[in-house]
């Protein structure tokens, strides 16, 4: 092998280090077809797949899914202790990487999102791993992927990826560094991180305590019903094209709960979608409330500020002015988020979530809307000085981890001398 010092778009590397295509470090290997039935395979197996691969290089093991393996399979598409794994397509995910750093993975198999790279004997997992991580975080990866409507790495693609390559014991020297300090810099992305989640917690005992005040003196809490028009949506069939082709009316979908305010449509439908969908135009200033979901989202609120159609997933409530204040109303109801959970998770399984019978049901508080809009004052001078100082931390955790991933590029491609912080970092 000739010794280079050129390597992608003419970067330079130390006159000692090689740069070899990857299938020249280990061996690639493609996943496995997703199968959820049982085929002829023997085994039902756990299997890593893109979700479970994380932007800094970590592996998410705990969100476990499983398909059928055959023996073959099982032989073929195991994962060991010193592999990496590769991200091959996916929105913003093509190229993400992770070391497989002991046997916690005994016994799963890979999805065909996900390409294997077996390490060779002169070649260290880790060192290969942060390399993949500069080489993506430089832009290269994206130059080497077959784009149609995304851009995917495939393993023939991968397999001929450019890298920078020291002698053995310099990539263990370098990846030993590497692993000592990106630990620290996590461990204080991990703790900025549990101070915002200090501060959201904070903030929601401030709102809530504001709103506690809300009680009108002799009155009892009434039914939502009783001052709003409530319903749900529903999603035309996407295999009719009539009910999207051509569509001008904005129609959304339960993910914009997770946004403060909804600005644009997930989608448009055409006028026969509305009439015989049975779709309702929800007018702008009516709260969206997320009937079902995974995680955060159900129960979660926000405000349309649009008018749109929505689909069965979500329940609109739409204020009557006279009484209620539409930004209130959304404060009132994210308070109560805790309580709408409660209620969907009502009975187990057979409940499966919130209903718009649930929500028209729920009763509130209803103060006089002059001291709604001075209660939403402080509730909204509250949040801004939370906010400031969330997005500050938010800002410094962004600015940390691109410190993390300049101390990788500049590891693996030599641009320091990592002897000298590495006999720092012993004399520490």
């Amino acid at each position: 092998m000739t010794t280079t010092t050129d390597w992608l778009d003419g970067t330079a590397v130390p006159p000692h280090w090689d740069v070899r295509p990857l299938k020249r470090l280990g061996t690639v290997t493609l996943g496995k077809m997703l199968q959820a039935e049982n085929k002829g395979s023997d085994l039902l197996m756990p299997y890593l797949r893109a979700a479970n691969v994380q932007p800094d290089g970590a592996l998410a093991t705990e969100d476990l899914k499983s398909m059928w393996f055959s023996k073959f399979e099982r032989s073929m598409l195991d994962l060991r202790a010193g592999d990496v794994v590769v991200v091959e397509g996916g929105i913003g995910g093509y190229g993400r990487a992770a070391y497989v750093p002991d046997d916690r993975l005994s016994g799963w198999g890979f999805q065909n999102s996900i390409n294997r790279i077996r390490p060779g004997s002169d070649t260290d997992g880790r060192f290969l791993t942060y390399a993949l991580l500069a080489i993506r975080a430089l832009g290269f990866i994206k130059a080497y992927c077959n784009v149609v409507s995304m851009p995917h790495l495939t393993a023939e693609k991968l397999a001929s990826l450019p890298v920078p390559v020291p002698p053995f014991d310099e990539q263990q020297i370098i990846a030993d560094f590497l692993d000592h300090e990106t630990a620290q810099i996590d461990a204080l992305v991990v703790k900025q991180e549990e101070f915002i989640a200090l501060l959201r917690e904070r903030r929601n005992i401030a709102i809530t305590n504001i709103l506690s005040r809300s009680q009108p003196e002799g009155h009892m809490p009434d039914k939502l019903h009783r001052r709003t028009r409530m319903g749900n949506g529903s999603t035309p069939r996407s295999d009719e094209e009539r009910y999207w082709v051509g569509g001008t009316i904005p129609w959304v979908n339960s993910s914009v709960v997770n946004q403060a305010e909804v600005h644009e449509s997930s989608r448009l439908v055409t006028e026969a979608a509305v009439r015989e969908c049975h779709l309702p135009i929800v007018r702008k200033g009516s709260i969206l409330v997320a009937l079902t979901g995974q995680g955060k989202t159900r129960g979660a609120a926000t405000i349309l500020r649009i008018d749109s159609t929505i689909n069965q997933h979500l329940a609109f409530i739409e204020p009557d002015p006279r009484f209620w204040m539409p930004e209130y109303l959304l404060w009132l109801l994210r308070s109560n988020y805790e309580h709408l959970r409660q209620i969907s998770s009502e009975n187990g399984a057979t409940k499966g979530g919130l209903t718009v019978a649930d929500l028209r049901a729920l009763r509130l508080a209803m103060p006089t809307v002059e001291e709604q809009r001075r209660l939403l004052a402080e509730v909204e001078a509250t949040t801004a000085r939370t906010n400031a100082l969330i997005a500050k931390t938010e800002e410094h955790i962004a600015l940390t981890k691109e410190r993390r991933a300049a101390l990788i590029t500049a590891a693996v491609t030599g641009q320091f001398d990592v002897h000298a912080a590495a006999n720092t970092q012993k004399a520490g």
